[in-house]
């Protein structure tokens, strides 16, 4: 496996302990739907919770919630709709991002909670 996906993978599961210890119920994992993905699908009791999740190995090129551009978040919303009635949830949706950043012996963590709202 390519470097930059093992790190993907670690910023996920680390994404996955913060929300846990948020007390978030982790709905499910890289929920795909043709070419749309949602990283983590969390519920909180207010809200169901798309995360996008970012992990990088510095800041050098900027912050990693700055990667989060509006076609990222347009794929998002469309892949949360499809998830929304697939599953037949009638709760209120929140978008999060969570950015990591590998600091050589952990992850600094930013999490954003409703990063966006739904656009038109």
């Amino acid at each position: 496996m390519a470097q930059h996906n093992e790190l993907g993978k670690r910023g996920e599961e680390e994404a996955v302990r913060y929300l846990k210890s948020k007390d978030y119920k982790i709905v499910c994992r890289n929920w795909r739907f043709y070419g749309y993905e949602i990283d983590i699908v969390a519920e909180n009791e207010e809200f169901i919770v798309f995360v996008e999740v970012k992990t990088r190995t510095s800041v050098q090129w900027g912050n990693p919630v700055g990667f989060v551009n509006k076609l990222r978040m347009r794929r998002m919303l469309d892949a949360a709709d499809h998830y929304l009635i697939e599953m037949d949830i009638d709760k209120p949706a929140r978008f999060d991002i969570i950015g990591l950043v590998w600091n050589g012996r952990g992850f600094d963590l930013e999490h954003i909670d409703d990063a966006f709202l739904p656009f038109l």
